[in-house]
């Protein structure tokens, strides 16, 4: 994708960002969740508690539009308390698109709750449960060779003009692309969680497409 994005009078710059240095200096905008940094030498980044209602974490002066959001997340294979991912182009907390997975569904024994296992959304309209309603499996599919449910794994998350494309772990094979639904195209980056559900997230790396 960047490469042809770099042929069509794009460039690119990337930035990793400190989950964990951006909570101790305050970098951080937390919406309906408590936020804690974890140590750990390879996940230095954040906890999110587990609390009602959807919770996002957005970044200070992140603003992106296209290009690709990197991170390595940790849910657990407990049903209906593990939903967590990214949002982005945010406008404010209930306007905003996210990609997140459903960890309990990974192995799910249901055929169906497998084809639930990574969602892309664009709030206010378009919510799981309408576009589940009326778009049924087309914003939302199983992972193949999913990895372990309650262990970390990464996911990158490609965001074109048009279109969202999400991969995860080494898989050079996306498990979901879907056009976006939002008019916006620009806007804030977030850590997301769902309705009672906690996670952990750390290495976030976030490429941006700019136009020459």
């Amino acid at each position: 994708m960047f490469l042809v994005g770099i042929q069509l009078g794009f460039a690119q710059t990337s930035k990793k960002i400190n989950l964990h240095a951006q909570f101790k200096k305050n970098g951080l905008h937390t919406t309906n969740r408590i936020a804690s940094p974890l140590n750990n030498e390879k996940y230095k980044g954040l906890e999110l508690n587990e609390q009602k209602g959807e919770g996002i974490v957005w970044l200070q002066n992140q603003n992106f539009s296209q290009g690709s959001i990197e991170i390595d997340v940790k849910g657990q294979d407990v049903f209906q308390k593990s939903f967590l991912g990214i949002a982005f182009h945010g406008q404010n907390d209930s306007i905003y698109e996210a990609v997140y997975f459903r960890p309990f569904n990974f192995y799910a024994q249901d055929s169906v709750r497998r084809i639930h296992a990574v969602q892309y959304i664009a709030h206010p309209k378009f919510t799981w449960e309408k576009l589940r309603k009326e778009r049924n499996a087309e914003f939302e599919k199983a992972i193949p060779n999913a990895p372990d449910p309650n262990g970390w794994f990464h996911a990158r998350i490609e965001i074109s003009a048009t279109e969202v494309t999400v991969f995860v772990e080494k898989n050079p094979n996306p498990v979901l692309k879907v056009k976006l639904l939002s008019s916006f195209s620009d806007g804030k980056v977030g850590l997301f969680v769902g309705d009672n559900s906690g996670g952990k997230f750390a290495n976030l790396k976030i490429i941006r497409l700019k136009s020459w």
